[in-house]
């Protein structure tokens, strides 16, 4: 059997989701290919006797153009919002200390001394430039400030985004607008007003970004990409993978996919093909059309992380859960990188009188992690937490995933090598790559280039038509 559609994705994890979504709604005759049973990748929640968890991402950060897609689903009147003065913590000799969340509270912290204090105030007045080749998130922070910055606050900040190794992590591919602004005006206080002004004015209908709005779902994460897939209808195939690409540049469509559909095949013809699904899973499907693809794809790293949910009657734990949660700075010894106190945050995560917290484990320090049975995941995330927190006996909930590929790490060269395949790309008009090593992990960062990939992939569809507004 053979369909014809203009477009395919093929991938449902937020990136193909809101790609697909954005092409069907502006009259895209577009399909989305999931090798799965449900869309949403490793967006997942589960509800379990009053418990309410995530097996993925615990919450995600609102944006302007993720809130308006929310909006365009209906889901917007089943946001939960986190209270943006929750406080953060970092481990500090054993103890939980603030993050400042202000100017003032910043020099009254504990958490850095007066030299660290001092050489950020010195910023402002600096004038130095990012070094050439590319530079590691450790190497900028040792060069601009001071070791504690790094192991204090700039360590455990990347531990709980990337779970990466800030040596080996790449300022301008991780953090650009960190690269960015010490590139524009040899400060990064200075350089940051001027890079954020450049961006507003050239892009105004993004609208300013909500930084601080940590965001979820009454009934959790899950709703998003149910609701995104419950808009796409038809037009979302399940269980259905991408098992080979034909490029027929002179043929009346240009892609040509075999396509294994439960215990079918099929072929599919398209115009416009959107990989966005992992990168290794892209390289070996495009390896066909050029075996640099798959060398490149392969090449980026993944850090493997192990969530552990745990709950607790609140009687059992000493200290005030109230919160966000806190880091671990590696010089702390500890396996745990980190844990999100999420029954403080968001409303029905915890039955009455319980609490609900998500911890995390492994990243690129600790790969071994990922090999480690449940049972002994819990036992140390319960050893290393009961003097932290002041808990007394066992949990009374308990929920381990393990993801020995969770998040792709943006390290030196990842800038070289996103351009490299880019340029292969090119090769291949109709031929688009969204997913996480693109644009950042986070989720809204996945959403919203899925979203800007649909853009591109309008674009070319309508060459004469007006851009659109999003």
């Amino acid at each position: 059997m053979t369909t014809s559609h203009a477009a395919v994705v093929v991938g449902g994890g937020i990136s193909g989701l809101s790609c697909a979504f954005a092409l069907r709604r502006a009259g895209l005759n577009a399909i989305l290919l999931e090798s799965a049973a449900r869309p949403g990748g490793v967006i997942r929640s589960e509800q379990r006797d009053g418990w309410l968890f995530e097996h993925g991402p615990q919450s995600f950060t609102a944006t302007a153009p993720l809130l308006q897609l929310i909006r365009e689903i209906g889901l917007d009147s089943e946001i939960a919002r986190a209270d943006s003065r929750a406080p953060r913590f970092v481990l500090v000799n054993g103890s939980l200390v603030p993050v400042p969340l202000g100017p003032l509270a910043f020099f009254a912290s504990s958490l850095l001394g007066w030299k660290t204090k001092f050489s950020l105030l010195a910023d402002l007045f600096s004038r130095s430039r990012p070094p050439e080749p590319d530079e590691s998130l450790a190497a900028f922070i040792r060069r601009k400030f001071t070791p504690e910055l790094l192991e204090r606050l700039a360590g455990p900040f990347v531990s709980g985004i990337y779970a990466g190794d800030p040596e080996r992590l790449s300022l301008r591919s991780a953090f650009p607008m960190l690269h960015a602004s010490e590139a524009a005006r040899g400060s990064l206080i200075r350089g940051m007003f001027a890079v954020a002004k450049a961006e507003k004015a050239a892009h105004p209908q993004k609208g300013p970004r909500e930084k601080s709005a940590l965001i979820s779902f009454r009934s959790g994460n899950d709703a998003l990409p149910q609701a995104l897939g419950r808009h796409l209808g038809d037009s979302l195939w399940l269980n259905s993978t991408a098992r080979q690409i034909e490029h027929t540049p002179r043929a009346p469509q240009r892609f040509s996919l075999r396509v294994l559909r439960g215990d079918r095949e099929e072929t599919i013809l398209c115009d416009h093909l959107i990989l966005a699904t992992p990168p290794d899973r892209a390289g070996e499907l495009l390896a066909h059309l050029d075996p640099q693809f798959a060398a490149h794809l392969a090449a980026i790293e993944f850090a493997s992380v192990a969530v552990v949910s745990l709950g607790f009657s609140s009687s059992q734990i000493a200290r005030s859960m109230t919160g966000f949660g806190f880091l671990v700075p590696r010089s702390a010894g500890l396996r745990l990188l980190g844990s999100v106190w999420n029954s403080s945050l968001f409303p029905g995560r915890a039955p009455q009188g319980a609490v609900l917290f998500a911890n995390f484990m492994g990243g690129a320090s600790d790969p071994a992690i990922a090999n480690l049975p449940p049972r002994e995941l819990i036992e140390i995330a319960q050893r290393e937490l009961a003097p932290i927190l002041g808990i007394q006996g066992q949990p009374i909930f308990s929920e381990v995933r393990t993801y020995p590929r969770a998040i792709p790490q943006y390290n030196l060269g990842h800038s070289a090598r996103l351009a490299a395949i880019n340029s292969l790309r090119t090769n291949f008009p109709g031929l688009w790559l969204a997913g996480s090593y693109w644009k950042g992990p986070a989720v809204y960062s996945c959403a919203e280039y899925g979203l800007e990939t649909a853009a591109s992939v309008l674009a070319a569809a309508n060459p004469n038509a007006a851009p659109a507004n999003s």
